[in-house]
């Protein structure tokens, strides 16, 4: 644990502080036009939205290394985006969200090759895991392997009620390496965690909402407009605060109690001068709707 406590001091003195200060609502609505994206989909809506549509149906959106580079590109322009309060991940393809790596092409590359591949998988992922704003992953279909690696790197998952979850590598006798071994039994415990990883078995939306694997089962097809009603909710806060709160929780979360209560006190901090801070006291008063800046 005290080789946690450095990085958290850290985060709460000087990377909470450039989040707070660099955060400004830029006036142009336009999206990055270099992406060059051929397999995902990109757009913002009009209130912050950002919505990250996978768009791979001959392989049901499984990962090439073209796919991988494409997603990468997106986490790096959002990481430093201010106009996107919120980020939905989705599916265009029909009843699948996303079948893992493509392992068509894993078949073609060569031994040294798989490590840094997969390497790259957990690093983009990881990358989403700490993108600034809120996530949220509306899962319609199978979500196995890389796909729900993907989903739970994300900040709330929403399934409609023909998703599908698993970890299956194990019956392809490899192990889940994106992550999955870390982050599922941090999600619903070390024993059914293991249970899924080991068996390789898969469980059903319902199954998925009853462990806390995701935040809301609701009927098939419906899960991108409950993860937008949601989007909503969050993007008509404070931009700031939204994203102080989930730096406290993340950061907080990996360090005992103590430590975590100074992670909170370091971004209570950062909200504390901002005009979104003094607009919510007035529109209080006033009883108005406030207009927040994100400054």
């Amino acid at each position: 644990m005290s080789m946690m406590i450095p990085s958290v001091a850290l985060l709460t003195r000087t990377s909470m502080l450039a989040t707070h200060q660099s955060f400004r609502m830029i006036s142009s609505s336009s999206l990055p036009q270099n992406l060059n994206l051929k397999d995902i989909k990109f757009s913002r809506t009009d209130d912050g939205i950002a919505v990250i549509s996978l768009d791979r149906p001959v392989a049901r959106n499984a990962f090439s290394k073209s796919m991988a580079r494409e997603f990468t590109s997106i986490v790096d322009f959002l990481r430093d985006d201010r106009e996107s309060r919120v980020v939905v991940i989705e599916s265009s393809v029909e009843k699948v969200f996303c079948a893992g790596a493509d392992l068509k092409e894993r078949l073609t590359m060569e031994e040294h090759e798989v490590g840094p591949f997969v390497e790259g998988l957990r690093r983009m992922f990881t990358g989403l895991e700490k993108l600034p704003m809120p996530t949220i992953a509306a899962v319609e279909g199978a979500a196995l392997g890389g796909g729900l690696e993907l989903a739970m790197c994300c900040d709330l998952r929403v399934a409609g009620s023909g998703a599908l979850f698993g970890l299956p590598e194990t019956s392809l006798a490899i192990i889940p390496g994106a992550g999955g071994t870390q982050r599922l039994p941090r999600l619903i415990g070390v024993a059914r965690a293991k249970e899924l990883i080991f068996t390789a078995d898969r469980i059903v939306a319902s199954r998925a909402e009853a462990i806390g694997l995701v935040n809301h089962a609701v009927p098939a097809g419906e899960a991108t407009s409950k993860a937008l009603e949601i989007a909503r909710a969050i993007a008509k806060n404070g931009p700031v605060a939204v994203r102080m709160a989930k730096a406290a929780v993340s950061a907080g979360m990996q360090c005992d109690l103590a430590t975590a209560m100074d992670v909170e006190r370091g971004c209570y901090a950062q909200v504390i001068t901002t005009k979104d801070r003094t607009e919510g006291l007035l529109a209080f008063r006033e009883k108005r709707k406030p207009e927040y800046r994100g400054e």
